[in-house]
């Protein structure tokens, strides 16, 4: 009995593998207010994961360009509470709003929408049941998970690496956008 269990359980998953629509759906995902870009620069850069190393920490790159984690409750940006704005550490494309940051508990920062038009989702089976991955729209650097458990207005928790963001205090200029 325990093998047919088995085989009928790697069997439908296999089947459900090809039907990520019932499983994971990318268009209910809400955004906060869309971020004016000089220039419109959310275009994606043409440039292979290397071309980054150097330019960000070398755990940093793992996370951003091999789509690693960095350990629950590790970086200093979870604790972060000072108006301001969360950019890609690669590229500097603003993604979140101090605004739309909360505290979730998880142990990564966590906010309840990102900017409109800067993120690209896909559906990641890693961890062998579909979730929502999200990526920087410009440099494509991974930046963490979208679940349905967060608060108001829209049920959303964007949970973010630390590491692949970089925080820029309300009346500090943003860094020009880099690649």
């Amino acid at each position: 009995m325990r093998r047919r269990n088995f085989i009928t359980a790697l069997l439908g998953g296999a089947v459900m593998a090809h039907f990520p629509a019932t499983w994971a759906s990318t268009r209910d995902v809400r955004y906060f207010h869309d971020m004016a870009v000089p220039g419109d620069q959310r275009d994606s850069l043409a440039r292979e994961a290397g071309w980054w190393r150097g330019k960000v920490s070398e755990d940093a790159w793992r996370i951003l360009f091999e789509e690693a984690t960095e350990p629950a409750g590790s970086s200093p940006l979870n604790g972060e509470d000072r108006k301001g704005t969360f950019v890609c550490a690669a590229c500097y494309l603003p993604l979140f709003s101090s605004d739309t940051k909360y505290e979730s508990g998880t142990g990564w920062p966590s906010f309840w929408a990102a900017y409109e038009k800067h993120m690209d989702t896909k559906t990641d089976y890693k961890a062998f049941w579909p979730r929502t991955e999200y990526h920087c729209v410009r440099c494509g650097g991974h930046q963490g998970h979208i679940f349905d458990d967060g608060p108001d207005p829209t049920g959303k928790r964007w949970c973010n690496n630390g590491l692949a963001l970089r925080f820029v205090p309300e009346g500090e200029a943003l860094p020009a956008l880099r690649g």
